[in-house]
């Protein structure tokens, strides 16, 4: 049995693990000229921390996790006006919680091929895909700069993310499914130390209205920034642009010295993009599935991408890997999405509930911001808290 999987990015990389440990052949086709380096720092828990302890994955994930203490809220000052505990956190999380900077991510991810998967699969990084076929008798990819050398094989799993090419050719063009929350985001390094002491193995996040900055030191010495703002344009402007550096630096001036320091140091191509959720009726099309951000991103509001990207991946691998014939490809892939989609659609109804707080739109939400943290000690309101969070996961 042969797949060809679209996307090396988390999910892909995982569900090409997963099918290969089981003995099917997988090629791995992938855009981007190597593993992407930009990212953010993100909390890895629920199930997907769960799936990562089954499928082996998690020991290379711990050694490339980041121990963080707390998150701090600043002001424009940079005094604390709040602070989570993060012990704290990862109870509220169900247990276990990993700090991960999302190109570690990756990196563990495509390290793990060999663990279980060795000579299996197979990876193409600078490959774009021009067109795809998927029916009863199989699939066909062809790339951009080898029109007459289609891939073939018996299933296509589509895990290239929220902007995702398969889907668009298969399923239909992208403004059908794409759902923006009203906000943009962006994430890239810097050099550093830009950040004081006090703040060593803590997330400072700016305690602003309508836009937030969040900063984290590295090991490397640079500092990792996540902006979030609120753009009224974003239903028309999906993708980064030319001038997101400029763009930046205009949403952003002023909000702190720290983050003033950071913004001059922006490099000039950076992670720009639109929040947003992808909303499909279905997942499947003949021996073709979506996964990962390409079938139902959640945003990064609901704090639980990656971790659906790896449990869903090896789920569609508990599924796919006992099938020993294409007429067991269908009723596998009819099961796997049966059983996950309804967990996807919760986390992004709790990343849709997350959005209106996300960014505060007053000085009253964000004092109500702080009072919520603030009082996440006290028994019973924690739970409260946990749900808004993190979800019933």
């Amino acid at each position: 049995m042969k797949a060809v999987v679209v996307g090396a990015g988390i999910a892909g990389l995982v569900a090409a693990r997963q099918l290969g440990s089981a003995g099917w052949d997988v090629e791995l086709i992938e855009k981007s000229p190597g593993p992407r380096p930009d990212g953010y720092m993100m909390d890895f828990f629920g199930p997907g921390l769960e799936a990562a302890e089954r499928i082996g994955l998690y020991p290379r994930l711990a050694a490339v996790a980041y121990q963080v203490e707390a998150v701090d809220y600043v002001d424009g000052k940079g005094r604390r006006t709040c602070s989570l505990d993060y012990n704290q956190f990862a109870r509220l999380a169900g247990g276990k919680i990993l700090s991960l900077l999302r190109p570690d991510m990756e990196r563990a991810a495509l390290a793990a091929l060999d663990d279980v998967a060795r000579g299996r699969v197979r990876i193409s990084y600078g490959a774009q895909v021009s067109r795809v076929w998927s029916d009863h008798d199989g699939v066909r990819v062809t790339l951009k700069g080898l029109p007459d050398a289609p891939l073939a094989g018996d299933l296509l799993v589509g895990a290239d993310g929220i902007h995702s090419t398969v889907r668009a050719q298969l399923f239909g063009p992208e403004d059908e499914y794409l759902r923006p929350l009203g906000m943009r985001a962006a994430a890239f390094t810097v050099p550093g130390p830009l950040l004081d002491e006090r703040f060593r193995n803590r997330f400072v996040l700016t305690d602003s209205i309508d836009r937030m900055a969040g900063l984290y030191n590295l090991r490397t010495g640079e500092v990792a920034a996540l902006l979030a703002y609120r753009d009224s344009t974003a239903a028309a402007v999906c993708r980064g642009s030319g001038d997101a550096r400029e763009r930046l630096q205009g949403e952003f001036a002023g909000l702190s010295a720290a983050v003033d320091r950071v913004l001059e140091a922006c490099p000039e191509h950076v992670y720009d993009d639109v929040v947003a959720q992808i909303i499909l009726p279905g997942w499947q099309k003949e021996r073709t599935i979506l996964l990962g951000d390409a079938s139902g991103a959640v945003s990064l509001l609901a704090g639980q991408g990656a971790s659906l990207a790896i449990a869903g991946a090896a789920l569609l691998g508990d599924f796919l890997g006992p099938v020993a014939s294409a007429d067991g490809i269908r009723p596998a892939l009819a099961g796997f999405e049966e059983r996950w989609k309804p967990v996807v659609e919760e986390a992004q109804a709790a990343g849709r509930r997350a959005a209106s707080s996300f960014l505060p739109r007053s000085k009253a939400q964000r004092l109500l911001r702080r009072w919520v943290i603030r009082a996440s000690r006290v028994p019973g309101i924690d739970r409260a808290v946990a749900r808004r969070i993190v979800g019933s996961h």
